[in-house]
């Protein structure tokens, strides 16, 4: 019988959802930290509705973690194509992507260093490599979200504690949009990186391989074009 515990934020829909119930099958005991309900109903699981950019975030996050878990999760993100009419969208994005991570672990890390364990995984984006015109705010607050986590797991490495920085590329979820989504990956398929990253431990883990490669490819022709 599986006696861990994760705490995962972001997890109403999407890879948070999809990663909730997979581990929940696996015997984890599940806390879910979101900004809307849940469908999941399940003895292991508990659900705490909260916005990551509330200021309430950072108090009701302290009193998850005073039942220190093994693992947390960080699924939360938005991106929307740039609109003119619509700036403050830009501002969210970095407030949801970035900021949401950074007070995550501006609550959790002093806990799993005082317990000398523990691992934080953060769902980045290959974005993080682009300069992107039609989604700006999007690929850099991830661009901002992976070197901080990178910088943070090599600062932590030795404590016990364990960041991993995950960057995929295009998941079958709301956010996937677009008639042109190439090395579409499922939930189930995010899922399962998840669970490598769990088992594993990496500091940066990139799906699809080949799409990282591309992204790395035309961020390199975007400035050579600047």
């Amino acid at each position: 019988m599986n006696d861990k515990s994760v705490l995962i934020i972001g997890n109403s829909d999407g890879i948070g959802l999809a990663l909730t119930r997979r581990l929940l099958d696996l015997g984890w005991t599940v806390r879910g930290l979101s900004k809307r309900d849940t469908c999941v109903k399940h003895s292991s699981y508990s659900h705490t509705i909260v916005d990551v950019t509330s200021r309430e975030f950072p108090n009701i996050l302290s009193d998850q973690t005073r039942s220190v878990p093994d693992l947390c999760v960080y699924c939360a993100g938005i991106g929307e194509e740039l609109d003119f009419e619509k700036l403050d969208r830009e501002r969210l994005t970095f407030e949801v992507n970035l900021m949401g991570a950074v007070k995550t672990i501006e609550v959790l890390l002093p806990v799993l260093l005082t317990k000398g364990s523990g691992h934080l995984i953060v769902l980045s984006s290959i974005a993080d490599a682009l300069i992107s015109q039609e989604a700006p705010s999007y690929a850099a607050s991830k661009a901002g979200l992976s070197t901080f986590l990178e910088g943070m797991a090599m600062a932590t490495r030795g404590t016990g504690v364990y960041i991993t920085n995950v960057r995929f590329g295009f998941v079958k979820t709301k956010m996937a949009k677009g008639e042109r989504v190439p090395l579409m990956m499922t939930t189930d398929q995010a899922v399962n990186h998840i669970l490598r990253c769990i088992e594993k431990r990496p500091i940066r883990y990139t799906r699809p391989r080949t799409m990282g490669a591309l992204v790395c490819l035309l961020s390199w022709l975007t400035r050579l074009r600047m």
